[in-house]
C-alpha cells in the first residue's frame, strides 16, 4: 500500500511545475516580464478575458437578455419528452459550476492575490457569460438524439466546425472524458475534507487520513456514487434537482446572515476589493497581474466559461429555440460567481486573516489550507455562542459542492462518449471507470496524505488545456451562433430550422416534436 501511496504523490508532484509553466507562460520569461504592464498578464489571462470582450461585442452585449428571459425559459412547460427540461439542463449545470471552488478557489484566489482578485473575478465572470452563450447555444445547435434523450457538446460541435471529420470529435471525446475523470481525486478529497471537518468540529478530536472515519467515508461514497451514476443522466439530473437548490439556499442563506451581523465591515469589504484589484497589498504581491491573474484563473475554475465542460449540460436540454439554452447557461455564469462566489469573498475578505500576520512565510503557511483559512473567517465573523453549528453547516455545504460536481464530471464524461459510441456496454465501461475505479482512486489520494494544492495541479493543468482547445471553436462557430441570435431576436424565439440558414443539423429540422409557445 505505501508504494501505492509514494506512486501517487510522486505523480501530482511530477505535474505541478508543468500546470505552473503553462498557466504562467510568458511571464515565466524574462523579457517578457519587462514589459510595462503586460508583462504582468500571462497569455490564458489576456485569451480568456480577450475572447470574453470579443464575443461581447458580436453578440451586441448578450448579457443584457441573460436575466429575465432566462428565468422565464427555465419555469417554461418542457416542450416534449424528449430529453430534459431548461431548468433540469441549468441544475445539472450548476452541480459542476457550483462546486468547492466556490469555497476553497476564490478562498485560495484572494489569500494569494487578495481581495482585488474578487474584482477581476467579476470582470471575467461579465465577458464570460458571452463565452457561455456562444458554446451552449452550439451545443444545442448540434446536439444528436439518442433514444428519448439528447446527447452533444464539445465533441459533437467540433467535429462539425473542423469539417465534419469524425475523428476530430473522437479526439475531443477522449481528451474530455480523460480531463472529467482525473478531474474526479479532486472532488472526492474535498468530500472527505468536509465530512471530516464536520466530524473534528462536531466532537472536538482530530481523525487521521487512516482512521475508521476515513475508510467508512470512503465506502459510502463509493456506493452512493455507483448508485447514482448507474441510473443514467436522468438519475442524476433528479438529485441535482433536489441538491444544487438545497446547496446554493442554505449555503447563501447562512452567508447573508453572516455578513448582516458583520453589516458595520461592508464597506471595508468594497473598500478592499476595488483598491486592492489595483493596488495590492505587499502580503499579496503587489502587482496588478497577480490579482488579475487569481481572480480569472479561479474564476475559469468556478464558472467554466469557455471551457467547454458545460455544454454537455446544455445539449442534453429541450429547449424550443437553441439560443435559449445559450441564455440559461450565460445566467448560470452570472449566479455562480456574482451570487455564491461573492458570497464566500464577503466572508473572506470582512474577517481579513492576513491583517495578524506581517511576515510573508508565516502567512504562506496559514494559507496553505483553503478550507482551513474559510473556516477560519466563518468563526471570526461568527458569535461565539453559534460559531460551532455554522461552521458545521458551511462544511455540509462544501460536501454538498464536492459531491454534485463530482457527480457532474462522471456524467458530462458520459455525455461526451456517446459521440465515440452509443452502444450500453461503452456508456457502461465511462460509469466503471468513474464511479468504481477514479471515486476509490480519489480516496487513495486521501490516505496517501496529499494536500488538495497537490490534487489542483491536474484539475489546472486540464482546465487550461480545455480552453486552448474550445476557444479556437468558439471563435470559428461564431457564425453559426450568429445566425441563430439574429433569428431569436427576430421573431422572439419562434421555431428554428437549421436548413434555413444554410447548415442542417438532426434535431433543428421542420419536424420537430413540439410547436413553439412564446415566453412573453
Amino acid at each position: 500500500m505505501d508504494e501505492i501511496f509514494n506512486f501517487i504523490n510522486q505523480f501530482f508532484a511530477f505535474l505541478a511545475p508543468i500546470t505552473d509553466a503553462i498557466w504562467d507562460f510568458p511571464t515565466n520569461l524574462t523579457w517578457y516580464r519587462e514589459i510595462p504592464i503586460l508583462g504582468q498578464f500571462s497569455f490564458p489571462v489576456i485569451l480568456l478575458i480577450g475572447v470574453g470582450i470579443y464575443f461581447t461585442i458580436r453578440t451586441k452585449f448578450i448579457q443584457s437578455l441573460s436575466f429575465r428571459p432566462a428565468i422565464k425559459i427555465m419555469l417554461a412547460r418542457q416542450p416534449s419528452k424528449q430529453g430534459i427540461s431548461a431548468i433540469g439542463s441549468f441544475m445539472l449545470g450548476l452541480a459542476m459550476r457550483a462546486g468547492p471552488g466556490n469555497i476553497v478557489g476564490i478562498t485560495g484566489a484572494i489569500s494569494i492575490g487578495g481581495p482585488g482578485a474578487l474584482f477581476w473575478m467579476w470582470i471575467a465572470a461579465f465577458f464570460g457569460m458571452a463565452s457561455a452563450f456562444m458554446e451552449s447555444v452550439l451545443a444545442q445547435l448540434f446536439k444528436e438524439k439518442k433514444n428519448d434523450e439528447y446527447v452533444g457538446g464539445l465533441p459533437f460541435y467540433g467535429k462539425r466546425i473542423l469539417g465534419n471529420k469524425r475523428f476530430v470529435g473522437i479526439f475531443l471525446s477522449c481528451l474530455f472524458i480523460f480531463y472529467a475523470l482525473f478531474n474526479i481525486p479532486a472532488q472526492t478529497f474535498n468530500v472527505f475534507s468536509a465530512i471530516g471537518a464536520i466530524a473534528e468540529a462536531a466532537t472536538g478530536e482530530v481523525y487521521s487520513r487512516q482512521s475508521t472515519l476515513y475508510y467508512t467515508i470512503a465506502a459510502l461514497l463509493v456506493i452512493t456514487c455507483a448508485f447514482i451514476i448507474f441510473g443514467g443522466i436522468r438519475r442524476v439530473v433528479a438529485y441535482s434537482d433536489l441538491l444544487v437548490p438545497l446547496k446554493a439556499i442554505i449555503f447563501c442563506g447562512m452567508s447573508v446572515i453572516i455578513i448582516l451581523i458583520n453589516f458595520p465591515l461592508i464597506p471595508y469589504f468594497f473598500k478592499e476589493v476595488i483598491v486592492g484589484a489595483f493596488l495590492p497589498h505587499a502580503i499579496f504581491g503587489g502587482t496588478i497581474g497577480t490579482a488579475l491573474a487569481q481572480g480569472v484563473k479561479r474564476g475559469l475554475m468556478s464558472n467554466e466559461a469557455g471551457q467547454g465542460t458545460i455544454t454537455m449540460a446544455a445539449a442534453v436540454a429541450n429547449n424550443r429555440h437553441p439560443c435559449e439554452q445559450g441564455l440559461v447557461q450565460s445566467f448560470g455564469v452570472f449566479f455562480d460567481t456574482m451570487v455564491i462566489c461573492t458570497a464566500t469573498g464577503f466572508i473572506v475578505v470582512m474577517a481579513h486573516v492576513w491583517t495578524g500576520y506581517t511576515d510573508g512565510a508565516m502567512w504562506e503557511s496559514v494559507r496553505a489550507s483553503k478550507i482551513g483559512l474559510y473556516l477560519t473567517s466563518v468563526k471570526e465573523l461568527a458569535p461565539n455562542g453559534i460559531a460551532t453549528a455554522v461552521e458545521i453547516i458551511m462544511c455540509t455545504c462544501y460536501g454538498l459542492f464536492a459531491f454534485t460536481t463530482l457527480l457532474g464530471m462522471i456524467s458530462f464524461a458520459e455525455i461526451s462518449a456517446n459521440f465515440i459510441s452509443k452502444k450500453y456496454r461503452f456508456i457502461l465501461v465511462i460509469r466503471i471507470l468513474g464511479s468504481l475505479i477514479f471515486v476509490p482512486f480519489g480516496a487513495l489520494t486521501i490516505l496517501a496524505g496529499l494536500e488538495l494544492g497537490n490534487l489542483w495541479y491536474i484539475s489546472d493543468l486540464m482546465n487550461i488545456i480545455m480552453v486552448y482547445l474550445n476557444i479556437p471553436l468558439l471563435l470559428l462557430g461564431l457564425p453559426f451562433v450568429l445566425k441563430a441570435m439574429a433569428h431569436y431576436r427576430k421573431t422572439n424565439g419562434a421555431k428554428f430550422v437549421s436548413k434555413e440558414f444554410g447548415f442542417e443539423t438532426e434535431c433543428w429540422v421542420e419536424d420537430q416534436e413540439f410547436k413553439h409557445d412564446k415566453l412573453n
